[in-house]
């Protein structure tokens, strides 16, 4: 039985900002049911409220300051017997604050973690050590560098490459490195430091999460500068990509208690309906048999803000209904609230977050909107599918691994897709589901289809499995 260590800055029920968070809430769980030793280590956040034990403390020297750091852990039962521990890093001085992340001394605090991770792996000797995003990867320059460590495997999956983890080069000292580090076959990144470079250089694999995110991060378009280290990690046989999925669980038509009417495959005809008027009257829209579109999302470039609110302009002359949920970009909420102005009976603009109106939403709603203009994996619309609300989405990273286009094959399809990035390729498909909807017996079948499909972690878990025992 292999013993496997998941690193992240930030894991789901304790703290999340985003898919991150649900993955390392549900991965590891998957994985513990085929049978692996797991368990999980993260910073011990202000916001994490949790009782836990003891486990040990040591000293972490920070260029020569002294700072304290004790182990902590907290265990969750889980269906099938199981037990799942979670180990957390605590140090007053760099995480006993409001919020996870965007401080001043970003780098500092997690220099200081992944020194606290280091140490605890020499205490502890996982055979395997499952690294997740910028936050992690010098952990992999460090064991093979300071520690000396060739045995433990390595991998490293990067979520997003958009956020790198990349410094100024001052920061190399956190890490008690010297210059000899400032190498481009190292740590250094365009006169920098990146973290996510470290990840990708001394790791075993490395791996990222969809197989078309996998081929486009090797190109200038997605590959953030590092297209050229990937290009040639894949050519050495070291990139995988293994697409993402959710936990049934968590997202359950069937049971949730959060949503107004419960539904599954057989009766979402009958049921659906009444959570699409419970949403309408919770958002103050008015309650009419129309097309409820949705959108839950981080309000950014790369969501596809801009496509989605000019295109929205045109798809609002009909008589359908918008409900936004999401913070992010001034501009885009401004741009998005002018809609609402405009449309105040079919527009509704929630510039915050909330995971029970979240998931309201998803099972209020027809359809669900992704033009991202680039989607690592995206959980939304594996959510959205879920709960039967079909997605519109852009054919990049994982939204093209996941979603079919239903008008090019009725048999498989399971959403509408377009491939451009202008304004008119986003409208035309989204009228194109617009008139399928018209069609109620299609479009209940439809929903069936997707409600019946299989995106949980099943599959996905046992893909990792294999690079565990390679």
């Amino acid at each position: 039985m292999k013993k496997i260590l998941f690193v992240a800055s930030e894991v789901a029920p304790y703290a999340k900002s985003g898919g991150l968070g649900d993955v390392m809430g549900a991965l590891p769980k998957e994985l513990l049911k085929l049978g692996y030793d797991v368990s999980v280590i993260m910073p011990k956040y202000r916001e994490i409220k949790v009782p836990m034990e003891y486990v040990t403390d040591y000293p972490i020297y920070m260029q020569g300051k002294k700072e304290n750091c004790i182990i902590r852990s907290h265990s969750r039962k889980l269906e099938g017997g199981h037990t799942l521990t979670t180990f957390f890093v605590d140090n007053i001085y760099y995480f006993d604050r409001d919020g996870m992340y965007c401080h001043a001394d970003e780098a500092e605090r997690f220099a200081f973690f992944d020194k606290a991770v280091v140490e605890y792996i020499a205490r502890t000797h996982p055979d395997v050590v499952h690294l997740n995003d910028w936050q992690t990867g010098p952990i992999a320059l460090l064991l093979r560098e300071r520690s000396y460590d060739t045995t433990t495997k390595i991998i490293y999956t990067i979520h997003n490459l958009e956020y790198n983890g990349r410094f100024n080069r001052g920061n190399l000292y956190h890490f008690d490195l010297d210059d000899s580090f400032m190498t481009p076959d190292k740590f250094e990144f365009y006169g920098d430091i990146s973290f996510t470079k470290a990840g990708i250089v001394y790791s075993d694999v490395v791996t990222t999460v969809s197989k078309t995110y996998a081929n486009e991060i090797k190109t200038a378009k997605y590959g953030f500068g590092y297209e050229g280290l990937l290009s040639k990690v894949s050519d050495e046989g070291r990139l995988v990509g293994i697409v993402n999925g959710i936990d049934y669980d968590e997202y359950n038509p069937e049971t949730s208690s959060k949503i107004m009417t419960n539904y599954n495959a057989k009766t979402a005809a009958i049921n659906k309906p009444k959570d699409k008027i419970a949403l309408q009257e919770k958002v103050g829209l008015p309650v009419k048999d129309v097309p409820v579109l949705s959108v839950i999302a981080r309000v950014v470039y790369h969501k596809g803000f801009d496509v989605l609110a000019e295109g929205m302009n045109e798809i609002l002359k009909q008589d359908v209904q918008l409900v936004v949920l999401g913070v992010g970009e001034k501009h885009y909420i401004n741009r998005l609230k002018y809609l609402n102005e405009k449309y105040p009976d079919k527009v509704s603009v929630n510039d915050f977050f909330d995971t029970e109106l979240a998931e309201q939403i998803y099972a209020g709603s027809d359809m669900f909107l992704m033009p991202s203009i680039f989607e690592p994996c995206g959980l939304s619309q594996l959510i959205s599918l879920r709960y039967g609300t079909i997605p519109i989405v852009r054919s990049t990273g994982g939204l093209r691994d996941t979603v079919i286009g239903y008008l090019s094959n009725k048999e498989e399809g399971n959403g509408f897709t377009f491939w451009g990035d202008l304004v008119e390729d986003f409208v035309n498909v989204t009228k194109k589901a617009l008139e399928t909807y018209e069609n109620k017996e299609e479009w209940n079948d439809l929903v069936k289809k997707v409600m019946k499909q299989d995106f949980s972690w099943t599959k996905s878990a046992k893909e990792y499995a294999k690079l565990y025992e390679r």
